[in-house]
């Protein structure tokens, strides 16, 4: 199974062996903001920053969210779906949201006013949230 896992990886830009955890063309500065994230997601903001495809958004997005949640409730977020409930079903309070929107904003080059995080209520609402504020900006590249 690992073998799969890792020919998988492999096929996807990722350094096998001592640096197991290096993705090929990976932004060093983004590779420190997401040190702490899957590689899925580091491969995601990747990716993001060469292609612009904002299909790789929900990805980023979710793995963001997941590094902040308490871990008791990670797989919650691996099975569910947007309607997860950021308190009630993930128990991310406030300032958590807040640390998810400032990594967002690093990673992603978008700035987000803190009047614009007060609706979000779900993980789909953040999803959409920033989407729409990456779409807005006009920076669907931010490859440097």
């Amino acid at each position: 199974m690992r073998e799969a896992a890792q020919s998988q990886l492999a096929g996807h830009g990722f350094e096998l062996g001592p640096g197991a955890n290096t993705i090929h063309g990976e932004d060093p500065m983004v590779r420190d903001l997401l040190r702490r994230c899957s590689p899925e997601t580091r491969l995601a903001a990747r990716e993001f920053r060469m292609t612009g495809r904002l299909e790789h958004l929900p990805v980023i997005i979710d793995g963001v969210i997941e590094h902040y949640a308490d871990p008791d409730v990670r797989a919650k977020l691996r099975r569910g779906d947007g309607t997860l409930r950021l308190v009630e079903d993930l128990a991310i309070d406030s300032l958590t949201l807040l640390e998810i929107i400032f990594l967002a904003e690093e990673v992603l080059g978008i700035t987000i006013d803190n009047e614009e995080v007060r609706p979000f209520r779900t993980v789909e609402d953040v999803r959409s949230f920033i989407i729409a504020k990456v779409q807005a900006s006009g920076q669907r590249a931010v490859a440097r």
